[in-house]
């Protein structure tokens, strides 16, 4: 499915059809550039980036790249090419029709979760605004920005859903996700972790890889949804999502790479005072950005997740592969929490657990990343493991939230977690240090002296070119 750029608002969904929805996106249009223009990325909107832009939805062959100033991108709504005969794949409704409309008695519970997805996409916006100053490379700078863009473009497809099938509700959900605010005290963003601060490049490399990681799972238990609008969006923004846990796990797995020659060049483990990132440190960071991202998912036994499940909604990470009657009622699971001050086992229905089952499909997806760190470090001769959190470390959500357990997996009072807190979580004083080591190096092929040169550039182009014009 081509998109027609030639439309004020780019599509592939016959918006020109509908001319009551095409004025209201309009009308919404020049409100998102207003909020682009002061909450996108500070002090870059003239520059020429060299940025892809889809022009279709197959599988191949779906982008463009060329420079193109950020303001001047086009955003629009393209979904997915429509999967024939589709039936609802899991829950109550199992193998009847999907939904092309909204089904009346589902309707607050569709809003509800596009709203809270969609949400999330101009507050990574938000949070990364500034980082854009201080970036490690032009080519850094240029998947910031990249990233920055497609967020933009998935606000876009949420509000499409909003206006084209909530009504007044919809439009004015739309509304309020420009009005809110990344940390705002009076008008935060929905979920925690998009109030959080990305102060330094570290911590956007650490957001890309475990954030926008649990982005994956839930775009992916959306695009299982009976409701087929979204499920084609979902699609299509998981196309585009790809790239943004690109950069975070080559982001990261760069700067373990440049802390392992400075390791070796200097025959120490504190590459600090010589402008490196210590492995501490960057566990540290791992530890805070991973149990940050898991309580997006939510608490392990959710009513409100069995409910989505048993009608149709929201389903498990690619539903299909699973071996099971994809009903879950006659399933059983169990979950781990605090029990009398021990971790113990409990057994519920599978149902019941669904938020708990996607979790544990991150997880695994985040220790493969961990492994190709590892990797890096053991190439390089350096006998250390990075290694992620046990899943009740610093939680505030679910089975664990209102306990403290240590990175290995125990349970601590309260003063043994304030005096340990410091080797469990970045101090003041090593966010203090990587901030000093954020100075931007914006000359074609530098790169900041933290982090390694990439193996390889973008879309043909070499390290050394000129991804940003400033």
């Amino acid at each position: 499915m081509s998109i027609d750029y030639s439309e004020r608002i780019p599509n592939n969904v016959n918006l020109a059809d509908d001319r009551r929805l095409q004025r209201a996106l309009e009308n919404w249009q020049p409100r998102f550039a207003d909020w682009w223009m002061e909450m996108g990325p500070a002090g870059f909107q003239t520059g020429d980036v060299y940025l892809r832009t889809a022009v279709d939805v197959g599988q191949e062959g779906w982008a463009h790249f060329d420079h193109v100033k950020m303001p001047d991108y086009r955003w629009g709504i393209f979904l997915s090419e429509p999967e024939p005969d589709r039936t609802i794949g899991f829950g109550d409704l199992l193998g009847e029709p999907v939904w092309q409309e909204v089904p009346g008695e589902f309707r607050s519970d569709l809003r509800r979760l596009i709203v809270v997805q969609g949400d999330t996409e101009p507050a990574s916006v938000e949070q990364q605004r500034l980082l854009g100053q201080t970036a490690p490379s032009l080519y850094d700078l240029r998947n910031l920005f990249q990233v920055n863009v497609e967020e933009g473009r998935h606000l876009w497809a949420m509000v499409y859903l909003l206006h084209g099938y909530f009504g007044r509700d919809g439009r004015d959900e739309a509304d309020a996700m420009l009005e809110r605010r990344s940390g705002d005290a009076d008008h935060p963003r929905i979920l925690g972790a998009f109030n959080e601060q990305t102060p330094d490049w570290l911590s956007f490399y650490m957001f890309t890889y475990f954030t926008d990681r649990d982005g994956k799972y839930q775009l992916g238990a959306l695009r299982e949804s009976a409701f087929d609008p979204l499920s084609r969006t979902c699609d299509f923004m998981l196309k585009e999502e790809a790239h943004h846990m690109f950069v975070g796990a080559s982001g990261v797995g760069r700067v373990v790479q440049r802390t392992a020659e400075l390791m070796n060049e200097h025959d120490t483990d504190d590459v600090a005072p010589f402008g490196g990132v210590n492995l501490d440190t960057l566990q540290r960071y791992i530890n805070f950005h991973y149990s940050v991202s898991l309580d997006l998912f939510g608490s392990e036994r959710s009513t409100n997740a069995a409910n989505y499940f048993a009608a149709g909604l929201k389903g498990r990470f690619d539903e299909r592969r699973y071996g099971d009657d994809h009903v879950l009622m006659d399933t059983e699971d169990s979950y781990v929490s605090v029990v009398d001050g021990a971790l113990q086992a409990q057994a519920m229905t599978a149902r019941a657990l669904v938020n708990q089952e996607l979790r544990s499909e991150y997880s695994n997806d985040c220790a493969k990343g961990v492994r190709r760190w590892n990797r890096v470090l053991a190439d390089a001769g350096i006998d250390r493991e990075l290694q992620l959190p046990h899943d009740g470390f610093h939680r505030a959500v679910g089975a664990f939230s209102g306990h403290h357990l240590t990175p290995d997996g125990r349970l601590v009072d309260e003063a043994d977690w304030v005096a340990g807190k410091d080797q469990w979580l970045p101090s003041d004083a090593e966010r203090a240090h990587v901030g000093s080591l954020m100075q931007g190096q914006f000359e074609p092929g530098r790169m900041a002296g933290w982090i390694a040169p990439p193996a390889r550039g973008i879309n043909t182009k070499p390290v050394d070119y000129e991804y940003v014009r400033l």
